[in-house]
């Protein structure tokens, strides 16, 4: 369905080019959910940006190819993309509240998707505004109609841009943080929500979180990203059982897990800020397993499992692999075996 192939975003800075997105590539299949994972400033926003055609200036792509359904989008003039943009590859942005335009109806907002691009008629665009309100669960869907967004709480605006976004039927959805700032039984709804949506129209979805707990629950592969580079790229059965990156582990290790008493465990340092991308693994000032060669130029994607890579040095030799000794995944998970 989705090809990205050495995608690489830049933002021109007075003190040059600073690499958001370096040299990324991953697909998503047709009806499957890719999650995207990785800490705030890791590059998944800019990337999803970057598919929709959406990166403003001074941000650029660079080079690489994002092929969707065979055609480089990367090649498309404007008025090409703007037909597939929302018809064939739809966005739900990441903070509901500033993504809608608060001095037009959700009705409106959402007619406006269907009447561009031509899938119904303004005579028959109230009810099908409605029925897709319906569709994503909104009590009471005629009446709420032509409400502000300022009327809706979290929960609901996140449930119009989901009616946005699948009200054209696109093949693919790109889920930017969609449960971001919402409490857990809201998150938990929306979740159900999009499950629900991907499996009655048949959409491939790109799930962009840094929460583990819903890759967990949602996705059928996962991409962990880090400093603007995918570090890990396998199925979730995979990665969550025996996790190859010391990233990916450092992570894992993060989450709550069930024994009692014991202080959360954290990554030390943080993620690099956007120009100042160390040399070589971007991950290797913050990882307990670094040696000579990982601030020299980045390592390639091992193959370390069944349609599982990491791009670490630690598997460059699978005759003496190199098990982390800080991170420890949590006890509810089998332990990553040397």
């Amino acid at each position: 369905m989705l090809e990205v192939s050495r995608l690489t975003t830049v933002f021109d800075l007075h003190r040059g080019a600073a690499v958001a997105v370096d040299d990324v590539s991953f697909e998503v299949r047709s009806g499957e959910t890719l999650g995207l994972v990785g800490e705030s400033g890791s590059g998944k926003s800019v990337t999803a940006l970057s598919i929709m055609g959406l990166v403003q200036p001074p941000g650029r792509i660079a080079q690489g190819r994002i092929l969707f359904k065979g055609r480089d989008l990367l090649t498309l003039p404007e008025f090409e993309m703007r037909a597939i943009r929302g018809a064939e590859v739809s966005l739900i942005f990441q903070e509901p509240m500033t993504a809608l335009n608060p001095v037009f109806t959700i009705g409106d907002q959402i007619a406006e998707a269907l009447l561009v691009h031509g899938r119904t008629t303004r005579r028959e665009a109230r009810s099908a505004v409605i029925d897709l309100l319906e569709k994503v669960r909104i009590p009471d869907a005629s009446a709420r109609l032509d409400d502000y967004p300022h009327q809706l709480s979290g929960g609901m605006r996140q449930r119009v841009l989901i009616a946005m976004a699948i009200a054209c039927k696109p093949a693919l959805v790109i889920a930017d943080e969609p449960t971001t700032a919402l409490d857990v039984t809201i998150q938990a709804q929306i979740l159900d929500l999009l499950r629900g949506m991907k499996s009655a129209f048949n959409l491939s979805l790109l799930l962009i979180t840094h929460d583990l707990g819903v890759v967990a629950e949602t996705a059928d592969r996962v991409a962990v990203m880090y400093g603007g580079r995918i570090v890990e790229e396998g199925p979730v059965r995979a990665i969550f059982r025996e996790p190859q990156h010391p990233y990916t582990r450092g992570l894992l290790a993060s989450m709550p897990g069930k024994s009692r008493g014991r202080h959360l465990r954290a990554i030390d340092g943080s993620v690099p800020v956007l120009g100042a991308f160390p040399s070589g693994c971007a991950f290797h000032p913050r990882c307990p397993d670094r040696f000579e060669p990982c601030d020299g130029k980045p390592p390639e994607a091992y193959q370390v499992g069944e349609a599982h890579t990491a791009r670490c040095y630690l598997h460059e030799s699978r005759q003496s692999p190199v098990t982390s000794r800080q991170f420890e995944v949590p006890s509810r998970q089998p332990p990553v075996e040397p």
